[in-house]
């Protein structure tokens, strides 16, 4: 199973794409899709539907992973995340794959086991959970790699619940 993880954002959206297999887990990539201020906001949310388009017709991932967002002080900045958030889910929902989306606080504990854990023990687990060399950059990138992780713990009869409805 591919499974594609998603850290939603509007300037720079994290992905993460693994295999899982009889409970082994592999990186096939991961990476950010960067928009920059100099451009019209629109703009920017039309680079990020397309980049996800893009990325899901690539990899053809049999499901999608969203980390849900968290709340942020500055409301123009929440509602600039959750419209790049929205074409990002716009992009996965043309694909017809199933959508999931995991809290942050359900990621943390998936991939480190400590719901609070900080931002380098989540860095730091991914990188040992998929054998990689060094930790995944930027964080957007780790993130996203955290939310496929997640989601590939939650295979099982409970998955539904996580299923964006």
């Amino acid at each position: 199973m591919v499974i594609l993880g998603i850290d939603p954002g509007y300037a720079i959206l994290g992905y993460g794409l693994i295999r899982y297999e009889k409970g082994a887990m592999s990186v096939i990539d991961y990476g950010v899709i960067e928009t920059t201020g100099d451009r019209p906001f629109p703009e920017r949310l039309e680079l990020l539907h397309t980049g996800v388009t893009m990325l899901i017709n690539r990899y053809r991932p049999d499901h999608i992973a969203f980390e849900e967002l968290f709340f942020y002080h500055n409301a123009k900045t929440a509602l600039q995340v959750a419209a790049g958030r929205g074409v990002a889910l716009l992009a996965a929902q043309q694909s017809g794959l199933p959508l999931y989306e995991y809290t942050p606080m359900q990621i943390k504990l998936s991939v480190t086991g400590d719901g609070h854990a900080d931002k380098l023990q989540v860095q730091t687990m991914v990188k040992l959970l998929l054998k990689l060399s060094r930790i995944p950059k930027p964080d957007d990138a780790a993130d996203a790699l955290g939310a496929a992780i997640c989601h590939a713990g939650s295979i099982g009869p409970a998955l539904e619940e996580y299923r964006i409805k």
